[in-house]
């Protein structure tokens, strides 16, 4: 007969197996906050906005962006990183969130919520937020990992303990939903070859219809500018997006996409988002180096 200790040490056994396993993030990813900027060589408001994104593309947990816009270069300066899809981006965030137009400097922080990206205070904050938020999520995702590995354990513990006569009946755990308000935290790795780029992206619980997007970026980017709002000044941008195109749509089952190196589109950096119906919330994200690129700046 297997006694009700023998049960409970095979539980205590499976539980101790299942905290070493946790302690690895309980097998859920942690991202960074992805903070775009959309600013303009011709706004004369922005240059702080840009100084923010250097720092903020120094800091861990953070993927800061810059994408330079087109409509103000009847000011007298046309931007010389400006593109038409970064312009018809920042469109696509003010239909998504309900605004009635566009401005400069303007941060979007994770997809979330958009703050005057020249309060540095105010971006600080919603960044603040969105990691609460996105620790709050972790800590959901590790916790339904735990309970159902846990859950896996004990009901072959169980499946062991009834091939014996007289085994001691065990309630297993129940797993818990993920409440409404937290985002899935999607796994996102990014590794180069030599003629190519992996992107692998993990696996996640319930339906999702995301846009995978990448963009190719230059660390930092110089520009004197002549004329216009900001002449005579030359001012330093960081994280520059000159190209960005979606590569694939992310249905919540893991996935790997394979993709040639961009040698015509100088850059020296390529960050790929994760972003529930294209412009909502963003619920993966990674990026990588490319010194190889360096040259071509």
């Amino acid at each position: 007969m297997i006694s009700l200790r023998r049960n409970l040490s095979i539980l205590a056994a499976a539980v101790f197996a299942l905290g070493a396993t946790a302690a690895f993030a309980g097998g859920v990813a942690v991202r960074p906050v992805v903070v775009e900027l959309y600013t303009s060589q011709g706004c004369s408001s922005c240059p702080p906005a840009d100084a923010l994104i250097g720092k903020l593309a120094q800091r861990p947990g953070v993927l800061a962006i810059t994408l330079p816009i087109t409509y103000w270069d009847m000011l007298g300066w046309k931007d010389t990183l400006a593109t038409d899809a970064n312009t018809r981006r920042q469109k696509a965030y003010a239909a998504a969130m309900g605004h009635g137009g566009v401005y400069t400097p303007q941060i979007v922080i994770d997809g979330v919520t958009d703050v005057v990206g020249s309060r540095a205070a105010n971006v600080e904050a919603a960044i603040a937020q969105r990691r609460a938020m996105l620790g709050n999520a972790l800590a959901v995702a590790v916790a339904r990992n735990d309970s159902a590995r846990f859950a896996a354990d004990a009901a072959r513990a169980q499946a062991a303990a009834n091939a014996a006569p007289g085994a001691m009946p065990v309630a297993l755990p129940v797993v818990p939903a993920a409440p409404s308000w937290a985002d899935p935290v999607v796994a996102v790795a990014l590794t180069q070859a030599q003629q190519e780029m992996h992107v692998d992206i993990g696996a996640a619980p319930g339906a999702h219809n995301a846009t995978v997007w990448m963009f190719h970026l230059r660390a930092q980017v110089s520009v004197n500018i002549p004329a216009g709002e900001n002449g005579g000044r030359t001012i330093t941008y960081h994280n520059v997006v000159g190209d960005l195109k979606a590569i694939g749509v992310y249905k919540g089952r893991a996935m790997t996409l394979t993709l040639p190196r961009a040698g015509n589109v100088p850059h020296d950096g390529v960050a790929v988002v994760v972003q529930q119906d294209g412009y909502g919330h963003v619920i993966g994200a990674a990026y990588v180096g490319r010194p190889d690129y360096y040259a071509q700046q």
